[in-house]
């Protein structure tokens, strides 16, 4: 074995089970790890024409990956003012006249990522919006990414005067003066999407590129795209036609309520298609919406009557989607926040049977409150959870004064992203961000999951503390659990001989920094397939 490439760290965490004693040295050839040993065993491996890196003390862990993202999607959610962050109403004024500013006279006004809790709780209203830019058109989406505000104008031009019906659970809400401007989900925020500017294509390939790179830059070697699309396909081979993607991605087309067999199996023949670095590998449906909206889908509605409904207004026929889709070994990733969500969600994996789930990985993406008969099921029937531990830590307090805890009530808030309770009874438990939801960058997400508060701020109190995950499980959640819920360890997950040769190099060892030192220390390099997507400026070639 003669390597093309050798890496040299101070400290190698191979997450590989069967491998006992240090590693400081890997050698790669033909895109995938040849060996691991020491710098000793190394000297042995060079040839004439092997790269060698010497990282010095840095970390090498196998690479990272985000168990959900949308980077097409984001694409749109993104679009105009970003409103994250903003610490009051006064903030959200001053950035949207920010956005105006840049944009056509008289032109649509956009923003996203606003909080609830920042403008007021649930009770939004497009009086909210109206005046604030004079008589522009103005479309707000918040921080889920399931709900937008629109004003009064935007709401106008999209010819929305009063309540729609859906063939999923959508809503145009509505109050005494007709509609408030609250599109809750994808269909009503669809009503005005026709009437926003659009990009054109080569504008959207270079906002892809960028966030791409993005990605690549904060230490993913990975994602799994909770989303897809023909046009997004059209992006991907673009970039490809340019060179390669600087991360793989899985990809997960909708399944929508009112598809039925005929949409089904169109889904599924997408399955294996794809690019060099991107694929489809999944299928994604939606069983509820958000809590913080009102559209989850709860055991008994919240303390505002509402997230009593299903996003499938005929659940069954979910329960026949995922029975379609088991029974061909096609993997399935559902979107279940609420206890009844996800409750529906088991029970229609459990009727698909065993048999069926032993051919393809299926999970639950959220699971945000669920009881303890909940937790245990996902242990008996091999459910994967695919848990955002930032969702958590940067929308909900520890004193439940936020949205979220206010509408579900001290009870289910204590039921809150039971991260080590799934962990503890063996289940895989893997993380992400769901960016734009919250932002991308792994290493505070990894701090997060530990600290059960936001990164970087002591003051904070933790939310449910006992759902912390240890340094060594988080980053787990990140690489090994990361590959087990998309049914690729044995290709990924681990620096092992064999194993696809993506890297992540660190400065800090996650497995012994502090979490809150972690979350703002520098990612110094990625490979993938043992090509460098992000330069090592630290590095040195010999």
């Amino acid at each position: 074995m003669t390597p093309d490439l050798i890496l040299l760290a101070g400290t190698v965490h191979t997450l590989d089970p069967a491998r006992h004693g240090p590693v400081r040295a890997v050698a790669v050839k033909d895109g995938r790890i040849a060996a691991v040993g020491t710098p000793g065993d190394a000297a042995g491996w060079r040839g004439p024409r092997t790269e060698v890196v010497d990282l010095g003390a840095a970390v090498l862990v196998p690479g990272l990956v985000d168990s959900h993202i949308h980077p097409v999607f984001g694409l749109e959610l993104t679009a105009g003012a970003d409103l994250s962050g903003a610490q009051d109403l006064a903030e959200v004024r001053r950035r949207l006249h920010a956005e105006a500013a840049r944009t056509e006279p008289e032109g649509w006004v956009r923003g996203w990522g606003l909080d609830p809790n920042v403008a007021g709780g649930p009770a939004l209203h497009r009086s909210l919006l109206d005046g604030m830019l004079g008589s522009r058109p103005v479309l707000v989406r918040l921080f889920d990414g399931h709900s937008a505000l629109a004003s009064s104008r935007a709401l106008e031009l999209a010819g929305v005067d009063g309540p729609r019906s859906f063939d999923q659970g959508a809503q145009v809400v509505c109050g005494a003066d007709g509609p408030t401007g609250l599109l809750l989900e994808a269909a009503a925020m669809d009503l005005v999407a026709p009437h926003l500017p659009a990009a054109s294509f080569a504008e959207r390939k270079a906002g892809l590129s960028a966030i791409l790179q993005g990605l690549a830059r904060a230490g993913l070697t990975g994602g799994h795209v909770m989303d897809h699309s023909e046009d997004a396909a059209l992006l991907y081979r673009a970039l490809e036609d340019e060179g390669e993607l600087p991360l793989r991605l899985r990809c997960a087309p909708w399944c929508q309520p009112g598809t039925g067999e005929t949409g089904w199996a169109a889904l599924a023949e997408q399955i294996g298609t794809g690019g060099r670095r991107w694929s489809v590998e999944a299928v994604k449906l939606f069983i509820d919406g958000t809590v913080d909206n009102g559209t989850a889908w709860l055991f008994e509605p919240d303390r505002l009557g509402e997230s009593a409904v299903p996003f499938w207004p005929r659940p069954q026929e979910y329960s026949a989607a995922v029975r379609y889709f088991a029974s061909r070994g096609v993997p399935t990733a559902t979107h279940a926040i609420g206890d009844a969500g996800v409750a529906h969600v088991l029970a229609a994996l459990d009727a698909a049977g065993e048999a069926a789930r032993r051919q393809a990985v299926h999970r639950i993406e959220h699971l945000e409150t669920v009881p303890d008969e909940l937790v245990a099921r996902f242990a008996e029937l091999g459910v994967v959870a695919s848990m955002q531990p930032t969702h958590c830590t940067h929308y909900s307090r520890a004193d439940q004064s936020d949205n979220w805890s206010a509408r579900l009530g001290p009870v289910r808030a204590g039921r809150a992203w039971r991260c080590r309770d799934l962990r503890d009874l063996g289940v895989t438990v893997a993380l992400g961000s769901d960016w734009p939801i919250a932002p991308y960058e792994p290493l505070p997400v990894i701090a997060d999951a530990q600290l059960r508060r936001r990164a970087g701020r002591p003051g904070l109190d933790p939310i449910v503390p006992g759902q912390a995950l240890t340094a060594l499980q988080a980053l787990e959640g990140y690489t090994s659990q990361a590959a087990k819920a998309a049914g690729l360890w044995a290709s990924t997950g681990s620096i092992s001989p064999g194993k696809l040769a993506d890297f992540t190099v660190l400065e800090a060892d996650p497995l012994t920094t502090e979490p809150d030192v972690l979350a703002a220390s520098t990612v110094i390099a990625t490979f993938v397939g043992g090509v460098q997507a992000v330069r090592a400026p630290a590095a040195v070639s010999a």
